[in-house]
């Protein structure tokens, strides 16, 4: 680290957990943010302030004015803008030395094969199962540590699955992709605006604890957030054998391709 970054990232190498050479961990790391909507936002900015090195940030969509209520990396004069593209220019503004990487499209299954294989770890802040069953499925088959959170009216949830782990459950074992789950959008039923602060937040921290080796991970645990009484309550989890993504019933791990 030069002068500059040393300066800059002080309160992290303050902290005897992280220093100087988890801080250097973390200006090596890759992470890939899927989405940069209200869940993406804080973790975009927050993984780019902590001196992430590289960021990927992948999102199809454009800023509309009805974001702005939530997802803090935009502004008004960004509305009709990539999602991504805006995401990147906030993290510019506040550490121009992490390398982002824009890319304005969906996170489909074969491009997420080809994209996950060099992330250190993977954020999962989509909005609908069938995404974030496609990006578990690429955690599982390249071993990468995947954080996945969630957020809809006043409830959320955030947990992290990591294959690297033999006795920790991936996201299909908590969700079964053949289950039928009613999908409920914010458009349709809204969202309390600190609340995708809340988990995201709580997302980033998590994917800097992997990245820089610091603490336990929510691995194997499930904490659901009910924002009206501010109340957490934790699940714990555990790794389904005939889990048709990474259980010990299939010969392998099911490709995301």
């Amino acid at each position: 680290m030069n002068d500059d970054q040393l300066l800059r990232y002080s309160r992290h190498i303050l902290l005897d957990d992280i220093g100087v050479e988890g801080q250097q961990r973390l200006l090596q790391s890759h992470a890939l943010v899927i989405g940069a909507g209200g869940l993406g936002s804080p973790v975009a900015l927050y993984l780019g302030t902590a001196g992430v090195g590289r960021l990927t940030l992948v999102d199809h969509d454009r800023v509309d004015l009805t974001n702005l209520q939530r997802q803090i990396a935009h502004n008004l004069s960004r509305v009709g803008q990539p999602k991504a593209e805006s995401a990147r220019e906030s993290i510019a503004a506040i550490n121009p030395d992490v390398q982002v990487r824009a890319i304005t499209q969906r996170a489909d299954a074969g491009w997420l094969d080809q994209a996950v294989v060099s992330a250190d770890v993977v954020i999962d802040c989509s909005d609908n199962f069938a995404t974030r069953h496609a990006v578990n499925a690429a955690c599982v088959t390249h071993r990468r540590p995947l954080v996945a959170g969630a957020a809809i009216g006043f409830d959320g949830q955030i947990s992290v699955y990591d294959p690297r782990d033999a006795g920790s459950p991936c996201y299909a074992c908590v969700f079964p992709p053949d289950t039928t789950f009613e999908e409920v959008q914010c458009a349709t039923m809204g969202v309390f605006a600190p609340l995708v602060g809340i988990i995201g937040t709580v997302q980033a921290a998590e994917a800097l604890k992997l990245l820089a080796g610091v603490g336990t991970s929510l691995a194997g645990r499930l904490q659901m957030l009910d924002a009206r009484s501010m109340e957490w309550t934790e699940i714990r989890l555990a790794r389904l054998p005939q889990c048709p993504v990474c259980g010990t019933g299939t010969s392998e791990p099911r490709s995301a391709s």
